[in-house]
């Protein structure tokens, strides 16, 4: 009865093994470039150039409150490339931006303030190749943020995005950035979103990898224990 249970756990055992073998190497070498290259490096930390300090001259101007849109939820001064603008954010996250001089409301970056703008802030000396325009309901995989933007494309592969309404700096991926988010999602194993750690296909993995290990933890002593009485 033992012999027989023994057997059974270890066909088992090695059909597991055949059924995770793809899914565990997926996790090892995707695992392993993750924690190879130095997140600074990954993040792009020295990619991106340093904020123009505020430079004010005189007692900044409050904006008036514009009448299709209520009062603004919050007010934030920023220095921009082209002077301080006000950043002001309304009811349902849209935002707009204002002078900081005469406090009149200013229209939405065109493509050309956002290459301009691109180029002031992405450090490396590199040409842009493409400018592209995305809604904040469909903003790029490697953007994940529900904001309208330019999205600046370098040369060397990389992509920096400007906020289409407000004309601040959303994110700077680099093409090591992006090698790495794909890597994030084989390893959660979502490649749509890149975000969703808890879906039945990565559980379902998990739960009959810690199976099989537990069957494996039970085998060891018994097959030790077999060897030694033979």
């Amino acid at each position: 009865m033992a012999n027989a249970a023994r057997r059974n756990l270890g066909r088992l055992h090695i059909w597991l093994g055949w059924l995770i073998g793809i899914p565990l190497l997926i996790w090892t070498a995707t695992g392993l470039w993750m924690v190879a290259r130095p997140i600074e490096e990954v993040r792009g930390v020295a990619l991106k150039a340093e904020p123009p300090a505020l430079a004010l001259e005189s007692t900044p101007a409050f904006p008036a409150l514009p009448s299709d849109h209520g009062a603004p939820l919050s007010l934030r001064l920023e220095q921009q490339w082209d002077g301080p603008v006000w950043i002001a954010t309304f009811a349902h996250g849209h935002e707009m931006r204002a002078s900081a001089k005469d406090g009149q409301w200013l229209p939405a970056i065109t493509e050309a303030e956002a290459r301009s703008s691109a180029l002031r802030w992405y450090r490396p000396e590199a040409t842009i190749v493409s400018a592209r325009h995305t809604p904040a309901d469909k903003p790029p995989i490697d953007l994940r943020k529900e904001r309208p933007a330019w999205g600046i494309v370098f040369s060397d592969g990389a992509h920096v995005y400007i906020d289409a309404d407000t004309g601040s700096l959303l994110a700077i991926r680099s093409a090591q950035w992006r090698i790495f988010d794909f890597m994030w999602g084989l390893h959660i194993m979502d490649l749509e979103t890149r975000e969703d750690t808890h879906h039945p296909i990565l559980v379902g993995f998990s739960a009959i990898t810690a199976f099989s290990i537990v069957i494996g933890l039970i085998l060891l002593p018994l097959s030790r224990r077999r060897k030694r009485t033979k």
